[in-house]
């Protein structure tokens, strides 16, 4: 089938989905075990972009290709109107097998921004005596950025499933809407619970460890700030995230959910943490 969607969108309704870590309603939380890293997610303040996808699905592959509008600047909710000049433009390969007897998915991400962006190395070679040196809105101009993530999906059991992602981008330029990542590598599992007599409820355990690149380093070192991060000084290391979740379901409505995450260099920064994150969540749809 071809299937050509256009509108308000969430970029991520429709690229780096993964049957075992996605959806932060019901699944992990943390940005970047249920996303995909350095992949840029195109959107405003609350997740959302005016584009359109292309999706073509066979029985045992996909290709779908799209494109969105690039916010104004990093993390505004005002939209880049030069079209199509400026905006991000995504294409994913969908391989669909099965291995030992059970279903797996591999897919292929390319994104590529072209949009009104600064760039580490050209904030940090400003002069010492610019405001709120190293300030990168200072360096701004239309400038472009790119990347890659394979996503990997695949069940053990009909109660047992793995999940794993890798990415990179060359961290050179600000972040437009996700977060400060510029490499990534998470794996995980997720559990169904008809082995204890739970056969709706899910338990999951994933981790992730993810970097920067070297202008972004030397940027954040300086005192540099970005979208999420950025406190002054910086003694870098990968930040390293391990996160378990228990999903009970309550009723056929609601899902009652407890969530853990330990943070081990938070921001990169060896001078911080380790954290530990509790959360619950209630989530109910009718």
């Amino acid at each position: 089938r071809l299937t050509i969607t256009a509108g308000k969108l969430s970029a991520g309704d429709f690229f780096v989905l993964n049957a075992y870590a996605f959806d932060p309603r019901g699944q992990f939380m943390n940005w970047n075990v249920y996303g995909s890293g350095s992949y840029d997610w195109v959107m405003d303040k609350v997740g959302w972009s005016w584009g359109g996808v292309v999706d073509f699905n066979q029985r045992d592959w996909a290709f779908r290709a799209g494109y969105f509008l690039q916010g104004g600047v990093s993390n505004s909710n005002y939209f880049d109107m030069h079209i199509p000049e400026r905006g991000q433009y995504l294409a994913e390969l969908e391989l669909r097998y099965a291995a030992f007897g059970q279903g797996g998915k591999l897919r292929l991400l390319g994104w590529f921004n072209r949009a009104n962006m600064g760039s580490y190395s050209d904030a940090l070679a400003l002069p010492l005596s610019s405001a709120n040196y190293p300030d990168i809105t200072l360096t701004r101009e239309v400038r472009t950025n790119y990347g890659f993530v394979v996503n990997l999906e695949q069940a053990i059991t009909d109660q047992i499933g793995l999940f794993s992602r890798a990415s990179w981008s060359p961290g050179k330029v600000e972040i437009m809407g996700w977060t400060e990542c510029d490499s990534s590598f998470s794996l995980g599992t997720q559990i169904k619970g008809a082995s204890w007599g739970r056969p709706d409820d899910r338990i999951g355990v994933g981790g992730v460890i993810e970097g920067l690149s070297e202008e972004a380093r030397a940027y954040f070192a300086a005192g540099g700030l970005g979208v999420l991060i950025g406190d002054g000084r910086l003694n870098y290391r990968p930040e390293q995230i391990v996160e378990a979740y228990y999903a009970y379901k309550l009723d056929k409505w609601s899902t009652l959910t407890a969530d853990y995450q330990y943070i081990v260099n938070p921001a990169y920064n060896a001078d911080r943490g380790p954290v530990s994150i509790f959360a619950g969540r209630w989530h109910s749809e009718f």
